[in-house]
């Protein structure tokens, strides 16, 4: 069974956010253990295990994630990565519309060799500041928002990039004080250099201290800062060691995606599922 790692959200190796993705043969998923196992094996942020469904339907394939740790809802990442390997073998040629937890999600491959996807917009609550989770940040929020029940993320602002950069969390404490994950923002300390807001995304409750790139976040990042500045498309860069940059722009109920994609393995599976 082939296996391959991609870096998505980006346009180079080694930078972005690397995925696992494996295209099955089979019309059904195997047991979830066994999904889970592979997931916990690669030990990337996320896998994606993918299957072709049958013509005429309101999707082209079924898609899940797993992460080291669980199975999750929704990613961003791993989606993109699923549709330039499916692109870039040929196994695709047009729109692949995926269907997963979060609902039917699109991906298009553009002339310019990027990504859109089209994800469901994240609605975002203001909430008070959870105890503790200042301390575990090392920084002070703004302001706290929660996200949509299927990202179940707190979205924190901070107070500048430099802030956002330079967080080392107390990562066990942060599981303490957070859902699925926190998400911190600030605008750009410098737009022309090419982004709008800056971010960072910790989930260690899900066995990830610190996600690359993440796209979902992206879903409630959009309308926050959109709100903030006032235009439906802005780019996001994502602050981590590897960095990586997202396009977004808001549609209402709907937030396109946008990103590049470059694979940098690709091997076999030596077990069977």
């Amino acid at each position: 069974m082939r296996i391959r790692i991609v870096d998505a959200f980006t346009d180079r190796p080694f930078a972005g956010n690397p995925a696992g993705v494996v295209l099955l043969d089979s019309e059904a998923f195997p047991e979830a253990g066994a999904l889970q196992r592979i997931a916990t094996e690669v030990n990337l942020s996320e896998t994606a295990f993918a299957h072709p469904l049958p013509p005429g339907g309101d999707a082209d394939w079924a898609l899940r994630w797993f992460t080291p740790t669980t199975e999750v809802d929704m990613c961003g990442h791993a989606t993109l990565a699923t549709a330039h390997v499916l692109h870039s073998t040929g196994t695709a040629t047009d729109a692949v519309r995926f269907a997963t937890r979060s609902g039917v999600l699109t991906v298009v491959a553009r002339s310019d060799s990027a990504y859109t996807m089209d994800f469901p917009t994240s609605s975002l609550t203001p909430e008070p500041v959870p105890e503790g989770l200042a301390r575990a940040l090392g920084a002070e929020p703004l302001a706290v928002l929660a996200t949509a029940e299927h990202i179940g993320d707190l979205l924190v602002e901070l107070d500048d990039e430099a802030t956002v950069r330079g967080l080392t969390p107390d990562f066990p404490a942060l599981v303490r004080c957070s859902r699925r994950g926190v998400i911190v923002t600030a605008a750009a300390e410098d737009p022309t250099l090419g982004y709008d807001f800056v971010s960072r995304g910790f989930f260690p409750r899900v066995g990830i201290d610190e996600d690359p790139v993440t796209g979902s976040a992206h879903t409630a990042l959009a309308p926050f800062w959109s709100a903030r500045l006032g235009r439906d498309a802005l780019t996001g860069l994502q602050g981590s060691a590897r960095t990586g940059l997202v396009r977004t722009e808001l549609r209402g109920d709907r937030t396109l995606l946008t990103g590049d994609a470059v694979t940098v393995i690709d091997g076999e599976l030596l077990t069977a599922l």
